[in-house]
């Protein structure tokens, strides 16, 4: 595997962060290559390039598809065994695609547009014992409160518990402190009082209590509320409805009322609060429907452009072999080596996410229920490349679409048969069987085998334990679980 057969395949499995960090580095270490900039004539550059001798090469725009080498190019994927020398020969850009796709220039909104969220897009992640340490910093404590107050923050999980007990943080306090117990419990009192409702609760009946505490008065069944929360939590917890009424001397639509009321705190109250910085992903491709038509195209906002600069390679002479020249001379070849792999994963980009558009119209235009099943192999006989090939290109990448943003591997699935011998995709089974669920009655949940049931009425032959797995796949709760009054 020559050297640039082996860039060309780590460009083209490269997300889109890490491809502009690449570029990054091969503009700082290589003179040759620069980037153009706003109002540049680079068709203009290009032309006077082949007219001398052919130095100075463009990336293309990432919306004008053109053949590299067409004459030539006759191996379609990048399978080492039958790379050879010359990447032109080997990255093919072959465009006959239906005339149902167009390619336009197209970009994520500006920050002028009045989509952007600026706080969004440049908001840090905070932790929750800064966020907590924020607070008690507003509180007026004394010294051996504070230090109290730190040590229990720092017990506090990532849900907001206090995982140890108030025992065994005294015991972590110095003996000669001389500090009690009712202190240590002062002081979790205070901090119980923070944001987020629920923090420093030391099971799940105090984090519920907590934050029931800062309702006001007069909400309806308040008081039921947190005497089930401090009796009969384990009771709601295994769902027997009948039980709680009868030792609650509570009617059915009273209890009710207090589920529906329980079910608005939240037991997680930390989850809320990561330390995390937030992840963006930017689409390398975007679909969108104009006139009936579903239009393809890169985003030029993530695909940036190269060239060789003019000057430095008109500096290269030919017949020179003094050390400078030769290493101008190599910097040039190593750009266009560059250049020429960035040209390729564009265009084998392209192709590869035409076509899986083409496959999956029916998941653009009416969801995931009519997802196709679909694995590397179809796209990767519909282009012509190899499955490694479709395998690095979908991997990291990102489609944007009316339907939200997809990385290109979600397009693929299993298939199962039907009833007609046909074939439908795991993915809309999963949406079936969400929908399902969704529309079930509470009182009575529909089981694993009951789905399964309806499932084949509709021609849809699936075992259940398939069902389970999706199920759990979904975060779905069993029957059992999901049974509810209301």
């Amino acid at each position: 595997m020559t050297p640039q057969l082996q860039q060309a395949i780590r460009l083209l499995q490269l997300s889109t962060l890490d491809l502009r960090q690449e570029i990054q580095e091969a503009l700082d270490s290589n003179p040759m290559l620069e980037m153009p900039e706003d109002g540049d004539d680079d068709h203009s550059a290009d032309n006077d390039s082949n007219e001398s001798d052919g130095d100075d090469i463009q990336h293309p725009e990432p919306s004008k598809i053109e053949a590299l080498n067409s004459d030539n190019a006759s191996p379609d994927d990048l399978d080492a065994n039958q790379w050879e020398d010359r990447i032109p020969n080997e990255l093919p850009v072959d465009t006959a695609w239906e005339d149902i796709y167009q390619t336009s220039a197209s970009s994520l909104p500006a920050s002028s547009d009045d989509e952007w969220d600026f706080t969004q897009r440049t908001s840090s992640g905070e932790s929750l014992q800064s966020h907590l340490l924020w607070q008690l910093n507003l509180l007026p404590l004394n010294d051996r409160d504070r230090m109290i107050a730190i040590t229990l923050i720092d017990a506090i999980n990532s849900d907001g518990y206090l995982e140890e007990t108030l025992e065994e943080i005294l015991s972590a306090f110095d003996a000669e402190l001389d500090i009690e117990l009712d202190e240590v419990e002062m002081v979790l009192h205070h901090i119980q009082q923070f944001e987020p409702v629920g923090i420093a609760a030391r099971n799940l009946g105090e984090c519920l209590t907590l934050q029931l505490r800062q309702l006001p008065e007069d909400v309806p069944l308040l008081a039921q509320a947190k005497r089930l929360v401090n009796d009969y939590l384990d009771v709601l917890g295994s769902r027997d409805y009948s039980q709680l009424m009868r030792r609650m001397k509570l009617s059915e639509d009273e209890l009710k009322g207090i589920i529906t009321l329980i079910q608005t705190l939240n037991p997680r109250p930390a989850a809320q609060i990561s330390a995390e910085e937030p992840e963006y992903v930017t689409p390398d491709v975007i679909v969108t429907r104009d006139n009936g038509r579903w239009l393809v195209e890169l985003n030029s906002d993530a695909m940036p452009r190269l060239r060789v600069n003019r000057q430095y390679s008109s500096m290269v002479k030919r017949a020179d072999n003094s050390a400078d020249n030769s290493y101008m001379r190599n910097q040039l070849q190593e750009a266009r080596w560059f250049i020429k792999s960035l040209q390729s994963r564009n265009e084998t980009l392209m192709k590869v996410s035409t076509q899986i558009v083409e496959q999956q119209r029916g998941f653009l235009e009416y969801g995931e229920e009519a997802m196709k099943p679909m694995v590397l192999a179809d796209i990767a006989e519909a282009v012509g490349m190899h499955e490694s090939t479709i395998s690095r290109v979908t991997t990291q990448k990102f489609m944007h679409t009316p339907r939200g943003i997809f990385e290109l591997k979600y397009f693929f699935s299993s298939h199962v048969s039907t009833a007609e011998g046909g074939e439908c995709s795991s993915t809309a089974i999963r949406a079936m069987i969400k929908k399902l669920v969704s529309a079930e009655n509470p009182k009575k949940p529909l089981s694993d085998s009951k789905i399964a049931g309806l499932l084949e009425e509709q021609g849809i032959q699936v075992a259940r334990r398939t069902i389970a797995k999706y199920r759990e796949s979904l975060g779905i709760l069993s029957s059992s679980e999901r049974k509810r009054l209301v």
